[in-house]
């Protein structure tokens, strides 16, 4: 019996320290994360205002964490294409990506996709908010929200919009404002922003509702009349302009555009809070505050869980938007 008793013992004593040790494995890569270059998908293309963004911040994590943030510009099919590639990623922190209000409405729009938002990925974080600028062609005889309300109603179906394409900001912008004002604004969609922008310049379109970095230096040389601001509030870079809400009684109109983080489903844990630890410190930079205020960005910075519950909260928004514009993919 002393014998069996003593093999046991050994036997005990191998199995656990064969445990310990690959445990010990299995937490090394947590505990030196990163010891290598992160890949930091941007399904956008490069130049756009969130690619900037992304940019200031991915410089400033770079910085802390000691090691290379490169940037992989992945444009296409409203965020799909970067989106499938991150979903298909290893989950081991190295590969990251950007996401916008297009993320959360992706699954309104389409009836399949490669993957699924809520399952094969890990927020980290809502990094910045935005609001649009609603702008009209200098030809179009309004001067305010309530003006080009009562010409739309006037003139049904004869005003149009200019968008980067069905599900994208300026796209749900325009569609919120009709289904609360009952107007009939004809949908012009471009193949990006930049085309969008220099169609509404060119008189193609008449309105156009684009984010400050985009479209401040046509506002400020007279090539669009800024009418009003999207968001729940009034802008730093335009204070005299008021939001949608105030200007025509809409409560409940706001619409903000917005920078996420996201990971590959899977990603452990201490990863992820690493990530978060080290951005929302980053969003608190004075420098990083002053540089994302010139594009009128808003640093958040909210936690993991937060801005998992901010996804269901638009991914239900915007449904009920799109379903009521009979919206489909282009």
């Amino acid at each position: 019996m002393a014998v069996e008793i003593t093999s046991i013992t050994r036997w005990a004593t191998v199995a656990l320290a064969a445990f310990a040790c690959i445990a010990t494995v299995s937490a090394q890569p947590q505990a030196t994360y990163p010891n290598r270059p992160i890949r930091l998908l941007v399904p956008m293309a490069a130049g756009a205002g969130t690619d900037i963004g992304a940019r200031i911040l991915s410089t400033k994590l770079a910085e802390s964490i000691l090691q290379q943030v490169v940037v992989d510009n992945r444009a296409g099919a409203s965020g799909i294409v970067g989106a499938e590639l991150a979903a298909r990623a290893a989950p081991d922190g190295y590969t990251l990506m950007v996401v916008t209000i297009s993320h959360s409405v992706s699954p309104s729009l389409h009836k399949k996709l490669p993957y699924d938002i809520m399952k094969d990925f890990v927020p980290v974080s809502l990094l910045i908010e935005y609001p649009f600028l609603l702008n009209v062609h200098p030809a179009l005889p309004v001067k305010s929200v309530n003006d080009l309300i009562a010409l739309a109603k006037s003139k049904p179906g004869q005003i149009n919009y200019a968008s980067n394409g069905v599900g994208g900001g300026a796209y749900l912008c325009a569609e919120l404002l009709k289904s609360m004002t009952g107007t009939q604004i004809v949908h012009v969609p471009y193949k990006s922003t930049a085309a969008a922008i220099t169609g509404t310049v060119g008189g193609e379109t008449s309105v156009a509702f684009y984010s400050a970095s985009a479209t401040l230096a046509h506002v400020k040389a007279g090539r669009f009349r800024a009418l009003a601001m999207t968001g729940k509030k009034r802008s730093a870079s335009f204070p005299d302009l008021p939001t949608v809400a105030e200007a025509a009684n809409l409560p409940g109109y706001e619409v903000s555009g917005w920078t996420g983080l996201v990971a590959p489903w899977g990603t452990p844990k201490p990863i992820i809070a690493k990530l978060h630890s080290e951005l929302a410190r980053i969003l608190q930079i004075a420098e990083v505050k002053e540089r994302l205020a010139v594009i009128d960005f808003e640093p958040v910075g909210n936690t993991p869980e937060e801005f998992g519950a901010f996804i269901k909260q638009q991914m239900a928004k915007w449904a009920k938007v799109l379903k009521d514009a009979g919206a489909k993919a282009e």
